[in-house]
């Protein structure tokens, strides 16, 4: 099993970066593939970014491809993504998850195990 842990989240003015973090337990997090996705109010939770088990292949959505960046420490457990040039319709509860999946997967389904968010909330 593995537990995720999100930091980083917190206010910031539009055009300027945050870096979110993702804490893992548990010795397989190596073999998981990892994603961001996030949830605004009123509307369903989208794909952000993943990175599968090695860090070789990343993805991303349109909507944050050149500004927003997924990447992976195994000996540290850790998956981060760093955000710039931020807009405020990145405002959003992000949500980091593991994969058992060999490659970067988009859709929740193929998520095993969630963290519980973290605010990121960017202001005009």
């Amino acid at each position: 099993q593995v537990q995720l842990v999100e930091s980083g989240g917190g206010l910031v003015q539009a055009g300027g970066s945050l870096r979110l973090s993702c804490a893992a337990s548990g010795r397989a997090f190596s073999s998981y593939a990892m994603g961001w996705f996030r949830q605004a109010p009123g509307k369903e939770r989208e794909f952000v970014a993943a990175i599968t088990w090695s860090g070789a292949s990343t993805d991303y959505a349109d909507s944050v491809k050149g500004r927003f960046t997924i990447s992976r420490d195994n000996a540290k457990n850790t998956v981060y993504l760093q955000m710039n040039s931020l807009k405020p319709e990145d405002t959003a509860v992000y949500y980091c998850a593991a994969s058992p999946r060999s490659w970067s997967p988009r859709a929740t389904y193929e998520y095993d195990y969630w963290g519980q968010g973290t605010q990121v909330t960017v202001s005009s």
